[in-house]
């Protein structure tokens, strides 16, 4: 641990309001996985003894077979970005002709923007209180003439409505993409995450499960559209300078990356098993904390217990963002769950306005607290106490808070 003070003992010393941070480095809720080095540089060596390191290499095609037997599906295909992933598959998949695509609105700050890339409007839709997540009823309701897909997006725990999505696709002819950037461990009541809907995104950025220092793969049981996604990431060329479609961009994992993801997917359980005894001291120690409750993870099912949420409840004495901006300053790097949520957000292209009550709600009351290889048990214990603080001062230091803003 990399402690400077231990306790906090009077409101004068909060960072926030002047004393020494609890942490001299930032604890940051990313997973930033650090692999055996000398497993990196032996996948490393192969790429460079072939002298080969882009353009569809030795080692992006392994990692693409064994992507595609992990996700139990038939093709993987990989990106140099999750971003260009999610792009092109969703102007692979949706509806010609139709303008909508139906998303959620609690979720990725950027996820507009993708739509947008994509030229469709954001139809954003309510979530289920229960599981911040979308689910057919939600979604349903966004349904009309206009809608070209449905980007069904996990949350951060657990897993969307998978079953009655996909269920809602085949009834209405619409194709379902289900944004999985969260949930690569993860399995559900009827199979692992993978190979559901028409095709599935995944992120392998340094901040995810799967780290290959950036990067992102999309995984289907569609063959035609498993190639169609090869060729538009090598510019739209077939063969030597044969431009088989049209729309395509240079979105290539090059080598170094896929070694790094190799290196780190033959860890993946252990890396699980970290965040578990990470997950089960948070689950453990804030029960004693009031006014905070833990989002749980469903273990009857697969999980990777990689992000730690936590809703602030009626009780707690401060406002969510309050509260992240007083461990901000301790140099615990807490954020807020997808807040504000992209409704709210000003938007310079088109989209479909939305008014979602739960969704502004939910919005303010979750945070994510540090986790990942960066944080020690020990470090969770002092995130704990820093905690319990703020939630035993609460009503002083709202008072300090008031009195700051009006002077």
């Amino acid at each position: 641990m990399d402690i400077q003070v231990s306790r906090k003992e009077k409101l004068n010393d909060l960072a926030f309001f002047g004393g020494r941070c609890l942490f001299t480095e930032p604890k940051s809720t990313s997973s930033l996985a650090k692999p055996d080095f000398d497993s990196f540089l032996d996948y490393s060596e192969q790429f460079f003894k072939r002298q080969h390191y882009t353009n569809n290499g030795f080692l992006v095609k392994l990692l693409e077979k064994r992507l595609a037997e992990f996700h139990d599906t038939q093709f993987c295909v990989t990106f140099c970005s999750g971003f260009w992933g999610l792009v092109l598959a969703i102007t692979s998949l949706g509806l010609k002709g139709k303008s909508e695509i139906i998303m959620p609105s609690l979720t990725y700050r950027r996820m507009a923007d993708i739509a947008a890339w994509a030229k469709l409007k954001p139809h954003f839709c309510e979530v289920d209180p229960k599981t911040l997540s979308m689910n057919r009823y939600t979604a349903g309701e966004c349904i009309n003439s206009e809608t070209a897909l449905i980007l069904a997006v996990h949350p951060l725990v657990n897993c969307c409505d998978v079953q009655g999505l996909v269920s809602l696709g085949l009834e209405h002819g619409i194709p379902v993409l289900f944004d999985s950037v969260e949930s690569v461990y993860e399995s559900t009541s009827i199979g692992k995450v993978g190979s559901f809907g028409d095709a599935e995104c995944f992120s392998m950025h340094a901040s995810k499960l799967l780290n290959g220092f950036e990067g992102g793969y999309v995984t289907t049981n569609n063959s035609e559209l498993a190639q169609r996604l090869a060729l538009l990431r090598s510019f739209g060329f077939e063969g030597q300078d044969n431009c088989a479609v049209a729309g395509g961009l240079n979105a290539k994992l090059n080598e170094i990356h896929a070694a790094m993801a190799l290196t780190n997917l033959d860890e993946i359980s252990q890396l699980a098993a970290r965040n578990k005894r990470r997950y089960r001291q948070y689950q453990s120690e804030l029960q004693a904390i009031p006014g905070i409750r833990l989002v749980e993870f469903d273990e009857s099912f697969s999980t990777s217990y990689k992000n730690v949420v936590v809703e602030l409840l009626d009780s707690w004495p401060l406002k969510r963002d309050e509260t992240v901006d007083i461990l901000n300053a301790e140099n615990v790097l807490a954020r807020a769950y997808y807040s504000p949520p992209l409704h709210r957000k000003r938007m310079s292209y088109p989209h479909v306005p939305a008014s979602l009550s739960e969704t502004d709600l939910l919005s303010e009351r979750f945070m994510l607290l540090p986790c990942g290889d960066h944080v020690e048990l020990g470090d969770i214990g002092e995130v704990i106490r820093i905690l319990e603080f703020i939630g035993s001062n609460g009503v002083e230091i709202a008072s300090r808070l008031e009195e700051r803003e009006a002077s």
